[in-house]
């Protein structure tokens, strides 16, 4: 579903559309998983403009309605983006569920992802079936060297590294990210922050870097001193500095010489900003309930020809997607693939992960750890045998569905249901 290189509409990735088409940054992700040495995030804050930074935290459904009065009030935005306050890949349920829903309410809206890259690559396969065509990843550096003065810690699960170590993590990740996202077709710009006698020296190596791993363009931005860290009396680099850096670094990869940096949930136009306008607007979409906003549509259903309720949730390789049709019946969406077999639990949380926009789960069977897991996600899963169409009517109608409901069977733990030696978990 990418579209490899489309600028067309995207101002960020064309300054000759910039007076043409805005951006909205939807801020879902308030956690991240790294410290920079030059980052403050004041989540609250409204006297700032620079990343980092927003006036309120949504749900995914909170955005998804703000996304709809924010086309009311400005037309002409055609890119929905996640830059924070934090990373997007430390809220991945959050950002994979709020990308989910714009693409479905929105299709001709570009997705757009703003990360640092430490756990970027296990989502790319996902944002590229969901559509997601444009990401932008922060590297700052490309020796550990260099970057173990950039960054007070890293952190990966529960673990976090400091110094070389947690350096050495960060840019195997990057490099990681970035091979996997053009691998799926997807347009890669790179953030590198300028920070004076850091790393201004190294900069023309990340991009030599960059272009070799095959990144499309380059935004080499300044320094913003910020209080409270420990960069804040390093002084912010010139215009003139600046010009200097990018014109050498454009013998590598094209610039992007427009960069306004833009808080976690700017909107409007790039030259029209309208993110003082709409905070009123933000701040109200953020009381609203959480899932009253817009209730998950869909139904996902574990099935082998298409008709029948037919499968074990440990079975599946794929999922189907049925939704109400408007007329008093329900329709086929989408076929979406299931994680590849094994991984135990990990795998259960990526199946809820994929199957974030429904509301239930028609299969014939499942274990009590995938169940948990489901029930956690809010995805209801309902085992039955039988034609979906009648599973359907049970979900959305709430009657008829006791009848339906097979005695479950006991899974003995690790073992395979029916012989497919997938685990029922």
């Amino acid at each position: 579903m990418t579209t490899p290189l489309d600028f067309n509409r995207h101002p960020c990735f064309n300054a000759k559309v910039k007076g043409l088409y805005g951006r909205v940054h939807l801020p879902v992700a308030p956690k991240c998983n790294i410290q920079c040495n030059y980052c403050n995030r004041k989540y609250d804050c409204v006297n700032e403009s620079r990343p980092g930074v927003t006036s309120t935290v949504l749900t995914p459904e909170q955005a998804l309605y703000y996304m709809g009065r924010v086309l009311e009030k400005e037309p002409r935005i055609s890119v929905a983006g996640i830059a924070g306050p934090g990373d997007p890949f430390a809220n991945g349920d959050e950002t994979l569920e709020t990308m989910r829903l714009i693409r479905r309410e929105y299709p001709e809206t570009i997705l757009c992802l703003a990360s640092n890259g430490m756990n970027l690559s296990p989502y790319v396969p996902e944002l590229a079936e969901i559509g997601v065509s444009h990401v932008t990843v922060t590297v700052n550096a490309v020796d550990p060297e260099v970057s173990k003065n950039i960054y007070s810690w890293v952190r990966d699960g529960r673990v976090l590294y400091r110094g070389r170590q947690g350096a050495e993590l960060l840019l195997a990740r990057q490099l990681q990210s970035i091979r996997e996202l053009k691998k799926h077709g997807i347009t890669v710009k790179i953030n590198t922050i300028a920070i004076p006698g850091v790393n201004d020296h190294h900069i023309i190596k990340v991009a030599r870097a960059m272009r070799d791993l095959g990144a499309d363009l380059f935004n080499c931005m300044a320094m913003y001193p910020n209080v409270d860290t420990v960069f804040e009396n390093i002084p912010e680099p010139s215009r003139i500095y600046m010009t200097g850096i990018r014109n050498e670094a454009e013998q590598y990869l094209p610039q992007m010489r427009h960069c306004t940096r833009c808080r976690a949930d700017a909107v409007g136009l790039l030259d029209d900003d309208r993110t003082e306008e709409m905070r009123g607007c933000l701040s109200a979409c953020a009381k609203l309930p959480g899932h009253s906003v817009a209730k998950r549509p869909y139904v996902a259903v574990a099935t082998l020809e298409g008709v029948l309720v037919n499968q074990h949730l440990g079975e599946a390789t794929r999922f189907q997607i049925w939704g109400e049709d408007g007329q008093g019946g329900y329709k086929l969406i989408e076929e979406r693939p299931a994680p590849a077999a094994g991984g135990g639990s990990q795998r259960w949380f990526n199946i809820s992960r994929i199957l974030g926009d429904c509301r239930a789960i028609l299969v014939n069977d499942l274990g009590e750890s995938p169940r948990e897991t489901l029930k956690k996600k809010q995805i209801k899963p309902i085992v039955m045998s039988g034609f979906i169409e009648k599973g359907l009517e049970a979900v959305y109608t709430g009657k008829g569905l006791t009848s339906l409901q097979g005695r479950m069977r006991k899974c003995s733990s690790g073992s395979g249901c029916m012989g497919a030696g997938t685990g029922c978990g």
